[in-house]
């Protein structure tokens, strides 16, 4: 008989949020991988959407190119559609969305019809808070250096390279992201606070919040997080 893992069980909808520099992305691999799931980004959807020249795509550049934000309605259509692919089928884990209230009300709804339509088996979504300190924040997000080569990421206060400012594996020199600069970056915490902390209180009334403390070590906040997830530990 053929012993059965988690990667085997129907896992559902997993939402993945907390502040720029959280480390949501990194978590978001290794919960994907352990469940055999995709990790679900709305940046790559946008990127890919955008590749392909889709519908969605082509509407959503224009936006861009003009310097706004790209529409709920878009994000949620370019979502929707990601949403209905294979790999999708027994569940999936969403890195970057919902990123406001009315993008988990859309959510909720579309899980809701999906469940009713029989067309998947998802169900209400399981939400989980990555916390972090606001200085650690600072200290991550200023101190990252990435590599305009290989891609790979040090952080100059916690994994520096062997040589400062150049690459352990190519030798190439390091970049600081725009993104990373302080100026942009106390603009990407306010636009948080505003729009994407409520989603704490949205999930928390429905019973569906779980938080982890992610000031601790990645490995340990991996721990905390596949044990809120597979016991659905709510706050």
């Amino acid at each position: 008989m053929k012993e059965c893992t988690v990667r085997d069980h129907v896992i559902g909808a997993i939402i993945l949020f907390g502040p720029p520099g959280a480390g949501k992305g990194t978590q978001a691999k290794v919960v994907a991988e352990r469940y055999g799931i995709p990790q679900v980004s709305t940046g790559d959807i946008l990127r890919d959407n955008v590749g392909r020249g889709t519908e969605p795509g082509v509407k959503a550049k224009q936006v861009m190119d003009r310097g706004e934000l790209v529409s709920d309605e878009l994000v949620c259509a370019m979502v929707a559609d990601r949403l209905k692919a294979p790999d999708c089928q027994k569940g999936y884990i969403l890195d970057g969305f919902p990123r406001t209230v009315a993008q988990a009300e859309w959510l909720d709804a579309h899980l809701a019809k999906q469940v009713f339509d029989n067309t998947r088996c998802c169900g209400a979504p399981i939400v989980v808070q990555l916390l972090v300190e606001y200085n650690n924040l600072l200290q991550r997000l200023t101190g990252r250096r990435s590599c305009p080569t290989c891609g790979r990421i040090y952080n100059v206060h916690f994994q520096s390279p062997r040589n400062a400012g150049v690459c352990d594996a190519d030798g190439s020199q390091l970049v600081t992201r725009k993104d990373d600069r302080e100026d942009v970056i106390a603009e990407r915490l306010k636009a948080y606070d505003q729009q994407t902390l409520p989603l704490a209180d949205y999930y928390r009334a429905r019973g569906r919040l779980m938080q982890i403390n992610g000031d601790l070590a990645p490995a340990k906040v991996t721990e905390g997080a596949l044990a809120a997830i597979q016991h659905g530990h709510c706050v």
